[in-house]
């Protein structure tokens, strides 16, 4: 008969594997129960491995949640690392949308922790003032090249519209994590894009 140790080094072998398998129950974890309510205990117990080995590989629950954020933005990373400007970025906009709604888990998560990070003491609290800036200046960069075409409607400042819409987004998030058969994000989103420009999005 093979040791517990032995049966917890089965599946997850490979540095790499376990890595992954220890972001996904942490994933799992924060979604259900917030950052500050989940432990690392929790998070090792899920995929049966010691709690020694999870600091192993994270050292610290902060160091952790870096490594859970980081795997969320892997899903939108392709489409907001395009180059495409203009009307071409709102319409990423709003297929980023679309793909949140096919990943409640991670949506959830988002909405928990950056509600969480209010607090500036949270370790997440410089992620998402960083991801906040960012995103309004992408959007800020894509009204203006927008203008600069002459198909961005006339009076709408970028940079107060950019702030506008990442509220509309996150809160979209919220109304749709309520109620997923009422709400449909993208399409919400897309509907209030097209009001501010010529071309279609």
């Amino acid at each position: 008969m093979s040791s517990p140790t032995a049966r917890r080094r089965g599946p997850y072998a490979g540095t790499a594997q376990r890595r992954q398998a220890i972001l996904e129950s942490a994933f799992e974890v924060f979604a259900r129960v917030g950052y500050r309510s989940g432990s690392m205990r929790d998070i090792a117990q899920r995929i049966d491995i010691a709690h020694t080995t999870l600091l192993h590989h994270f050292s610290s629950k902060s160091e952790l949640l870096a490594g859970v954020l980081e795997l969320r933005d892997e899903y939108a990373r392709p489409a907001l690392e395009a180059e495409e400007v203009g009307a071409g970025l709102l319409r990423r906009l709003v297929e980023v949308v679309r793909r949140n709604q096919g990943t409640p888990g991670l949506t959830e998560l988002y909405c928990i922790l950056s509600a969480e990070a209010t607090d500036p003491e949270h370790p997440a609290h410089a992620y998402f003032r960083a991801r906040y800036t960012r995103i309004v200046a992408q959007i800020a960069a894509g009204l203006e090249d927008l203008a600069e075409r002459d198909e961005l409607r006339e009076a709408v400042d970028p940079v107060q519209e950019a702030r506008r819409i990442t509220a509309l987004m996150d809160g979209l998030q919220v109304q749709w994590l309520l109620d997923r058969e009422s709400v449909d994000m993208a399409e919400q989103l897309r509907q209030y894009l097209q009001r501010l420009c010529v071309p279609v999005i």
